[in-house]
């Protein structure tokens, strides 16, 4: 048995798919597949892959298929969508799809629900118009969504691979107070968005245990924190393969968007002090060092949270360096503790 399934903590990634300078979206893609393979075989409790239009750095744009390709290429890895973005689909066909996945996959697909665009609201006007996305609002799309995964005998209309049991481990996603409340209002399990937002985790984990009722899908409320992670051999190396990122959010402040550029190219890059200033602004946002800082950093999101489970995104230039920091975030599994939920 692994390190990781004995461990306390369950530990997950969220792979965006990266398209990195100088690569494609093809060997984003077969990077995907070749990362869940190590990570189905370190132990790791899921796999998630997200909904992105349109972005030139991102390949993961169509989770359902390719939620299909990684279960058919793991074996014990629960694998679902980190996630499909609610408004941009009629929720039948969302049913439909994950319906699907479950039937070819018993036991072993998630169904994470988010709300943002996805993308520009150029790209996303040409996946699905404004008007019908925005025609209920999102409690009403879920709740349309939960009676597809839940039929009744009388209804009319079934999403027709549901029936009979095929439902997918649902999911809210969110970085806010106001959908933790919802998560718990309507039984979901929630994952909050700590690589994006980590200044307000505690108190939206808290808005979701507080709200929480228990439903058919969830008995008892469980949360997951995803979090951004570089670790590598020691905390110089990490330092180093983090310029990468740190380049790429600086480009995106100033309004030039850059793919994941290579560490040497990030070294080499013409900073002023205003750059470093606006980098520093935006440090907490990624958990960076060698095995034993990362695990004080990772353990502070857990007691900060009480969550059962943390989701790991490493957004690293090379695919090597990316395979070695999940090992590294294996080894160091037994070593973290769940933190209070009080």
């Amino acid at each position: 048995m692994s390190r990781l399934h004995q461990a306390e903590v369950r530990l997950s990634v969220l792979d965006t798919s990266p398209i990195v300078a100088g690569a494609t979206p093809r060997q984003a893609l077969h990077n995907t597949v070749d990362l869940a393979m190590l990570a189905d075989s370190l132990g790791y409790h899921r796999y998630w892959v997200p909904e992105h239009h349109s972005m030139r750095g991102v390949a993961s744009s169509s989770p359902a298929v390719l939620i299909g390709h990684i279960a058919d290429a793991t074996r014990h890895l629960r694998v679902g969508a980190g996630g499909v973005l609610l408004p941009n689909h009629a929720p039948i066909v969302v049913a439909e799809q994950f319906g699907t996945l479950v039937a070819f996959h018993p036991g072993r697909i998630d169904l994470g629900i988010g709300r943002a665009p996805g993308g520009s609201k150029h790209a996303v006007e040409h996946v699905r118009p404004e008007r019908e996305r925005t025609a209920k609002p999102l409690r009403a799309q879920l709740e349309e969504l939960l009676g597809y995964l839940d039929p009744r005998e009388e209804d009319s209309v079934k999403a027709i691979p549901v029936v009979g049991g095929n439902v997918p481990a649902l999911w809210l996603l969110g970085q806010s107070p106001t959908s933790a409340q919802l998560a718990g209002e309507l039984g979901m399990s929630y994952a909050y968005a700590h690589h994006l937002r980590p200044d307000g985790v505690a108190d939206t984990v808290r808005a979701y245990r507080e709200h929480f009722r228990p439903s058919a899908g969830a008995a008892e409320p469980t949360v997951l924190v995803s979090a951004s992670v570089i670790a590598a051999d020691d905390d110089e190396h990490a330092g180093w393969l983090a310029g990468s990122t740190r380049l790429k959010v600086l480009s995106r402040t100033l309004g030039t968007r850059i793919r994941l550029p290579s560490p040497e190219d990030a070294a080499a890059y013409p900073y002023t002090g205003d750059d470093r200033a606006e980098i520093a602004r935006h440090s907490g946002r990624v958990l960076v060092g060698g095995p034993e800082t990362v695990a004080k950093h990772l353990q502070k999101v857990l007691d900060d949270t009480g969550a059962d489970e943390l989701m790991v995104t490493t957004p690293v230039y090379d695919h090597a360096e990316r395979r070695r920091s999940y090992e590294l975030l294996a080894s160091i599994a037994d070593g973290l503790r769940p933190g209070s939920r009080t």
